[in-house]
C-alpha cells in the first residue's frame, strides 16, 4: 500500500479501506513518476515507448516492488539512472494477450552460469520421487535457495513450473546432490521455454472452470498427499497451485475431497473478484475432477460410513454444492489439466496438459 502523505510503501495483511475518502493524486511531476513506476512502467520509457504498449502489437514490462522494505525512495532505487528489472512482459495482439518472463528468465540462467546447458524438454524425470535424502552429500544451501528462490518469481506466468519449483522447495533446509541435480534440470528446461508464457485469446470463454486433482501419499517421507487446481479463463490459466496437503489421508477419495475442498475456496474468492470487475458468474463454478467418489460425497452422503474420519472443515463443500456455487463434474485422467500440478507426468502427457493451460510461446 503506498501512503501519500508519509511517501512510503507499506507492506501490511492488515488494510482498512475508507471507501468514501479520497485524496488528489495531482501533486507534483516527481511524486507522478513515483505513481507510475509503482503501476509497472519503468522510469526510462519514454512517452512513444509506453504508447506502443497500447497497441495492438505493442510490448510492455512491467515491474514488480521489491520486497523487504518500506520507504519509498530505496524501494524505486535511486533515480539518477538505476532501475529496476522488469518482470512481466505484456505483448498485446488482435488475437489476445500474451504475458511472459523471458527478460527475467534469461537474467535467472545468466546468474546461474547455465545459458550454455543443453535444454531437455521436460522439468523433472518422469515418475521421479524425491526424498530429504539424509546421507546424501550436502551441497550449497545458500545457492540452492537462491535458486528456488528465483524459480518460485517465474511461476507467476508459468504454470507448468509450479509443481517442481514447489516439489523441490521443501528440501532447501539441507540440499544435496540429488536436490542439486533436480534443480539444475528445471533451469534445463526452462532454458529451451525461456519464452514461454500465458496466452489469453480475445473474446475466449468467459465461464470460469476449475480442474482439481490430487497425488495420493505421494510423499516418500511423509506420506502426505499433494493437492493441485488449475482455474482456466479465457482461453488460459488465471490461477492455479500445488501445495502439500495438512494431513496425512487414508483414502484417495479422502485426499481427491480435501483437494476439491482447496479448489472451492479459490472458486468463491474468484466469483467474487469477477463480480467486481464486471464478469459475474450467473452459474455455478464447473470443478472438474476425476473421482467418482468425491462427487458422490460431495452431493450426498452415500459413503458416511467410511468417510466419517474426514475432517468436518471439509465438508462445506457439501453445502457449497446444494446452493449452486460450485458444481463438481466427472472428467477423465487424461482431461485432468491439475494432474500437472500434482505429480511428474511423462513428457506427452505433460506437453498436451502445458498447451491446454494456455501456456505457449509467440511470435514478437
Amino acid at each position: 500500500m503506498y501512503d501519500p502523505i508519509a511517501k512510503k510503501i507499506v507492506y501490511s495483511r492488515d488494510v482498512v479501506f475508507e471507501e468514501n475518502r479520497a485524496w488528489d493524486w495531482s501533486t507534483d511531476s516527481q511524486e507522478k513518476q513515483l505513481l507510475e513506476l509503482e503501476w509497472g512502467n519503468d522510469i526510462s520509457t519514454t512517452e512513444e515507448e509506453h504508447s506502443a504498449g497500447q497497441n495492438n502489437t505493442g510490448d510492455t514490462d512491467v515491474i514488480l516492488p521489491t520486497e523487504g522494505t518500506s520507504d519509498l525512495e530505496r524501494d524505486l532505487g535511486a533515480r539518477e539512472g538505476r532501475t529496476r528489472r522488469p518482470i512481466l512482459t505484456f505483448l498485446f495482439q488482435n488475437a489476445g494477450i500474451f504475458i511472459c518472463q523471458r527478460k527475467y528468465a534469461s537474467e535467472v540462467l545468466q546468474r546461474f552460469g547455465m545459458e550454455n546447458y543443453n535444454p531437455v524438454s521436460n522439468p523433472i524425470v518422469p515418475g521421479q520421487k524425491l526424498s530429504r535424502d539424509e546421507g546424501g552429500e550436502s551441497v550449497d544451501a545458500t545457492q540452492f535457495k537462491q535458486m528456488v528462490g528465483s524459480l518460485m518469481y517465474l511461476t507467476a506466468s508459468r504454470p507448468d513450473l509450479m509443481f517442481v519449483v514447489s516439489f523441490i522447495s521443501r528440501f532447501m533446509a539441507n540440499p544435496t546432490k540429488l536436490h542439486f541435480a533436480a534443480i539444475k534440470r528445471v533451469l534445463r528446461y526452462l532454458k529451451g521455454t525461456v519464452n514461454y508464457g500465458l496466452f489469453y485469446r480475445r473474446g475466449g470463454e468467459s465461464r470460469l472452470v476449475g480442474y482439481t486433482d490430487s497425488d495420493y501419499a505421494g510423499d516418500i517421507d511423509d506420506s502426505k498427499s499433494t493437492s493441485g487446481y488449475a482455474f482456466l479463463f479465457s482461453g488460459g490459466a488465471v490461477a492455479w497451485s500445488s501445495r502439500k496437503q495438512p494431513i496425512v489421508t487414508l483414502s484417495t477419495t479422502e485426499a481427491e475431497f480435501i483437494a476439491a475442498a482447496a479448489c472451492a475456496c479459490q472458486a468463491i474468492w474468484m466469483r467474487r473478484i469477477l463480480e467486481e470487475i464486471g464478469h459475474s458468474q450467473e452459474e455455478g463454478t464447473a470443478l472438474m475432477c476425476d473421482n467418482t467418489s468425491t462427487i458422490k460425497l460431495s452431493k450426498n452422503p452415500v459413503l458416511h460410513g467410511r468417510s466419517k474420519h474426514i475432517r468436518v472443515r471439509f465438508h462445506f463443500l457439501r453445502d457449497l454444492v446444494k446452493e449452486g456455487i460450485v458444481e463438481l463434474q466427472f472428467c477423465g485422467t487424461k482431461e485432468q489439466l491439475a494432474d500437472v500440478m500434482t505429480k511428474p507426468l511423462k513428457l506427452e502427457a505433460f506437453q498436451k496438459l502445458r498447451q491446454e493451460l494456455g501456456v505457449c510461446t509467440v511470435q514478437c
